[in-house]
C-alpha cells in the first residue's frame, strides 16, 4: 500500500473498532493521547447508543492528513446528556473529521462536522 492508502486504512480500521465498541483496539490505530480521548468519548456514547454504527462514505488522504466523511446511526437505549433512554433512533447523521497521521498512527482528530441538530431532532430532543 502507498502511504495515503495506509493512512486511509487507519481511518477505516478506526471505524471498525468504533462500530465493534472495541476500546482496547484503539491502541492499534491511534497514539496514546488520541486513543485515550477516543476511549472517553466512545465508551459513554456506546452505553447510550449500544448499536451505534458509522458508515464510511469517503476517505481522502494527502500528506499526513486524512479526511473522513461518515454517516452515523444509533438507538437511544441509555441515559444521554441527562436524558433517559427514549428508544428513538437517529440515522444518516453526517460527521466529517480531519485526522493527522504520525509514525503510522492517528495522532489527532478534528471534528469539522457533527450534525448534532439532526441527531437531536430525530431523537425528539430538539424541534
Amino acid at each position: 500500500m502507498t502511504e495515503p492508502e495506509e493512512s486511509k486504512a487507519l481511518v477505516r480500521r478506526l471505524v471498525e473498532i468504533v462500530n465493534a465498541g472495541d476500546l482496547e483496539g484503539l491502541e492499534e490505530v491511534a497514539s496514546g493521547q488520541i486513543a485515550e480521548a477516543a476511549r472517553r468519548w466512545i465508551g459513554p456514547f456506546r452505553e447510550s447508543f449500544p448499536d451505534f454504527h458509522m458508515e464510511v462514505r469517503e476517505v481522502i488522504a494527502e500528506g499526513d492528513k486524512v479526511v473522513g466523511h461518515f454517516k452515523c446511526s444509533g438507538t437511544h437505549q441509555g441515559e444521554w446528556r441527562g436524558r433517559p433512554p427514549s428508544g428513538r433512533r437517529f440515522e444518516g447523521v453526517d460527521e466529517i473529521y480531519i485526522f493527522r497521521v504520525e509514525d503510522g498512527k492517528l495522532a489527532s482528530a478534528l471534528a469539522i462536522v457533527e450534525d448534532d441538530l439532526t441527531r437531536l431532532r430525530q431523537l425528539g430532543i430538539e424541534s
